[in-house]
Formats: structure tokens, C-alpha cells, sequence
């Protein structure tokens, strides 16, 4: 069954809750719960609302051929558990894996100026999290920040199909209920204007897919 726990469950969840343990002992490194999300145009959220009529429903608007922009925009985040806060990156094009590399770099630099050490990251297993690609840029960011000073960063993989385990992923829920308009369709910068607030993060430059 689907919501039975796995057998790598348990010993998992054990290194998650030893790295939260080890960040609450270091002030200076930094707990992450680090996922993706789409945030689409078109789609509604689950909502819930009293009525004493006919429920409300919000109604998905129909696409517009003349529109050509995006119908839904991909987006890095990391959920600190020192300030609870979120560090947002958009994305033009998708998840891969130079993405997340470009993510990692920039969430390092972030936190290196504020005189952090280490970054412990909490994530799933998505491909672009386990590729052997990431996993040597990992290994070769942290000889660097080793022999030059910076941000080390710690990964902790999550068991598959226990999304609970994140506590990024009720965030995404939330943002999606706060941004949607219920009357009309918004557009792409729309989208990227009302997360960023949402979330209290910088609007900034999103992270290019370098197609090769």
C-alpha cells in the first residue's frame, strides 16, 4: 500500500531528525528543507469555504491560444528552520540539474554573508536531486568551501512517497490558496510578484535551463 511506510522509512527519518538535532546545536549552520514547485496559471487550489447553499467551487479559466506565456512557472525553495523564513528562486524553463546546482550556489552565497558554515538539506529524491551529476557538485562544492571558505553542504534524502517528512511541502498548500484570483487568469510576472510577497522573498532574476 501507497501510505504504508517503506522499509528505509524509519532509518531516514532517524538522519533527518539527527541532522534538525545537530542544527539546533550550531548556530551557525542552517537547517533547509529545500523542493520545487509548479505555480500554474490555469489550475485552482483546493479550497474550503462555508456555504448554505451550493458549495463554492473556483473554476480552472479556459487557455488562450493568443497567450503565450507559460502556463505554469517551476520555482526552487528552501524553508530555513533557524528563521522559518523562505528563500524563493523562479525558474525559466524546468528542474534539472544544472538548475539545481545554480540554486545550491546561490542559497550557499546567501547564507555564507550572513557567516554561516553549513547547510543541512533535507530533501526528496527527485531525479534532479539524485543524479550523479548533482551529487559531484555537491562533493566538489564542499573541497571548495573546505580549502576556501564557505558554505559545506549536508544532504539528507527522504524515503520515497513520504512527502510529510518536509515541512516545505504545507508551504506550497498555503502560498497556492493566498495567490489565486478567483475571477480571472494572472499572468506570469503577476505570479511571480504576488509569490514573492507571499513568501517575503526578493523578486530576482530567474534561474536560466542552460538547453545542451
Amino acid at each position: 500500500m501507497d501510505h504504508q511506510p517503506g522499509p528505509g522509512l524509519p532509518a531516514k527519518k532517524k538522519a533527518r531528525d539527527r541532522l534538525i538535532r545537530l542544527a539546533q546545536r550550531h548556530p551557525d549552520w542552517v537547517l533547509g528543507f529545500q523542493d520545487e514547485v509548479w505555480w500554474s496559471r490555469l489550475a485552482r487550489p483546493g479550497l474550503h469555504a462555508w456555504s448554505d447553499g451550493e458549495p463554492i467551487r473556483l473554476h480552472e479559466p479556459p487557455a488562450d491560444a493568443e497567450d503565450l506565456a507559460p502556463k505554469a512557472l517551476a520555482c526552487y525553495g528552501l524553508l530555513r528552520g533557524d528563521t522559518g523564513g523562505m528563500m524563493l528562486r523562479f525558474v525559466a524553463g524546468r528542474p534539472v540539474s544544472q538548475v539545481t546546482e545554480d540554486f545550491l550556489a546561490w542559497s550557499c552565497q546567501r547564507l555564507a554573508a550572513e557567516g554561516k558554515r553549513a547547510s543541512l538539506l533535507i530533501w526528496d529524491n527527485a531525479s534532479w536531486h539524485v543524479s550523479a551529476r548533482v551529487r559531484s557538485w555537491i562533493k566538489a562544492h564542499n573541497r571548495r568551501a573546505k580549502a576556501q571558505g564557505g558554505v559545506r553542504i549536508i544532504a539528507c534524502y527522504l524515503p520515497i512517497k513520504a512527502p510529510w517528512l518536509n515541512a516545505i511541502e504545507p508551504k506550497w498548500v498555503h502560498g497556492k490558496r493566498a495567490i489565486v484570483e478567483p475571477d480571472r487568469k494572472l499572468t506570469a510576472a503577476e505570479v511571480v510578484e504576488r509569490v514573492c510577497g507571499y513568501y517575503g522573498c526578493d523578486r530576482l532574476d530567474p534561474i536560466s535551463q542552460h538547453v545542451t
